[in-house]
């Protein structure tokens, strides 16, 4: 979000932010900017990456008077102003207020693949553990200045969308195509761009792009995710290979995950995604950790996704720090000035 560094509130000046950076994208709506990270091998140089990303985009927004916040809605009533960008107008003509209100900022992670083949016996064999991420990064509580009674609104907010959430398996590369062909031929969303499933395969790049996560509080939970999800699309790819079938899972049970992971985030119980029973947040994740444990093992990423998740036990969702600060002040804006970003 970019924000009024004193009164917290989103500001209409994303293309001067992007005029003033470099390594900046445009998004829908003018009070938000994209940052993003070069391919990375380590979580490392991940959490560098996205350290350095953070500051130069605060150090453009500085320059045209305003601040970076990374949270995932406003927590103060704003109506957003659409980009300058034919495609958003007219999605702003199609799909009415779901386009015009939709001020929220997500958390994208891309992992290699070989080829789509094995793209889609990845996106197959994910789809019960992506609610997970979903409460690891919970970030939105607030909603035109109410507090909306979920952690992640923001995810309520994005299920609008005609082609957003859980998906059902596909099967192959070819069922997938035909998928997006048959979305497209409908002429309900303008583009390929408009298939915003929770994972998907990536138009631009040879890659599968989990979608589920709110943008994230601090780094370190950016790379927590990022960690999960590369090892989660290699344990995908490895039980592929080995001729383990998907969970055939119906997509409505992950629905019901989904909302359980935007309604309490980490704070209260979570669908085991090997039972569909609930269980202690803590015990979703550990089940986690343990589904990809071989993978984190072989990457030497087990000890740091240990500790990044001790860490957020401690300190708790962003949600419940907004919340925390809204408890202790009364005062919306100082839950944005207190996320504001600020140079380590």
């Amino acid at each position: 979000m970019l924000v009024d560094p004193e009164s917290g509130r989103p500001r209409a000046v994303g293309a001067a932010v992007l005029a003033a950076g470099e390594d900046l994208e445009a998004e829908l709506q003018q009070e938000q900017i994209e940052t993003c990270t070069r391919p990375c091998h380590s979580l490392e140089e991940l959490g560098a990456q996205v350290r350095a990303a953070r500051a130069a985009a605060a150090a453009a927004a500085h320059d045209v008077g305003v601040a970076l916040a990374p949270l995932a809605t406003s927590p103060l009533p704003v109506e957003p102003t659409v980009s300058p960008k034919l495609r958003y107008a007219e999605m702003c003509r199609r799909f009415g207020l779901t386009a015009a209100e939709q001020l929220t900022c997500g958390c994208h992670v891309h992992v290699a693949i070989d080829s789509p083949d094995e793209g889609v016996e990845v996106l197959d064999r994910i789809r019960p553990w992506l609610a997970p991420l979903l409460a690891i990064s919970a970030n939105s509580p607030f909603w035109n200045g109410e507090d909306s009674g979920y952690c992640s609104y923001r995810a309520q907010v994005w299920q609008r969308w005609p082609s957003a959430g859980p998906y059902a398996p596909f099967g192959s590369a070819a069922a997938y195509r035909e998928l997006v062909d048959t979305a497209l031929a409908t002429e309900t969303v303008l583009d390929e761009g408009m298939i915003y499933l929770e994972a998907r395969l990536s138009r631009q790049h040879p890659t599968v792009e989990i979608r589920v996560a709110d943008v994230c509080r601090e780094p370190d939970e950016a790379v927590l995710v990022a960690g999960l999800v590369r090892a989660l699309v290699q344990t995908a790819a490895d039980a592929a290979k080995r001729g383990s079938a998907p969970d055939p899972v119906r997509t409505e049970v992950l629905r019901l995950a989904e909302w359980r992971a935007s309604r309490w985030g980490l704070d209260a119980d979570l669908l085991d995604p090997r039972t569909w029973q609930p269980v202690p947040a803590a015990k979703a994740l550990d089940a986690f950790v343990e589904h990809v444990t071989p993978v984190l093992e072989d990457s030497g990423d087990l000890p740091l996704v240990r500790e990044l998740i001790d860490d957020l036990a401690q300190r708790g969702t962003g949600a419940r720090r907004q919340r925390e600060v809204l408890g202790r002040t009364g005062d919306l804006s100082a839950v944005v000035r207190d996320a504001l970003h600020r140079a380590p």
